[in-house]
């Protein structure tokens, strides 16, 4: 009896160790995500349309600077496109979890730390998604945002996010339009970059 109730104790001790990956994709989106927390990457835009021509050739880090359960925070840094062609750290991407999956908001500040005129705007998911994409059509709130200031053009955004074990992507895609710039894990950047603007 003794025995046997030492092997059902060790037995249920064992089940309470193991707990089980989730199998969510965007559980698994978030966690991949949150393992690269406060590591900083080098990267470069691999699309090529004329409205992004300041970019082309430029230097790119994106860095996974503050993570918490609900929220991760991913300033992209752009060089010479700074004041007196520095740095420009105008962008944070902010991941969050919602009720129904997961956020992607956009926060932009002037190198004096405040707020533009069009921040934080972007979308939440609509479908599960993989462990490896997640796509964030645009709400309604950013909508109302690009139309008041003169942006309807970008109302029919979809933002997207790609983990992989090669890298990260960040991209951007509308009719006529296709933004996108990688960054891959090889290419660690350290120590990573100063805080962007305003934070």
């Amino acid at each position: 009896m003794r025995v046997a109730a030492l092997l059902l104790a060790a037995s249920a001790l064992t089940g309470c160790a193991a707990t089980p990956a989730s199998t969510d994709p965007q559980d698994q989106f978030f966690a991949a995500l949150t393992a690269r927390c406060g590591q900083a990457y080098a990267g470069k835009i691999e699309t090529n349309e004329a409205a992004d021509a300041d970019m082309q050739g430029k230097a790119m880090v994106m860095h996974i600077r503050r993570c918490t359960p609900d929220r991760i925070e991913i300033p992209f840094h752009i060089a010479g496109l700074g004041p007196d062609g520095s740095w420009d750290r105008s962008r944070t991407w902010i991941v969050s979890r919602t009720g129904n999956g997961l956020r992607l908001k956009h926060d932009h500040r002037h190198a004096d730390g405040s707020k533009d005129e069009v921040t934080m705007y972007g979308g939440d998911t609509a479908t599960p998604g993989t462990a490896s994409r997640q796509e964030f059509p645009v709400d309604a709130e950013s909508i109302a945002m690009f139309e008041a200031t003169g942006r309807s053009v970008s109302t029919t955004n979809i933002w997207a996010m790609e983990t992989t074990p090669l890298g990260f992507a960040y991209e951007l895609k509308r009719a006529n339009r296709h933004f996108r710039v990688g960054f891959s894990w090889d290419r660690p950047v350290s120590p990573p970059p100063p805080a962007p603007w305003g934070w």
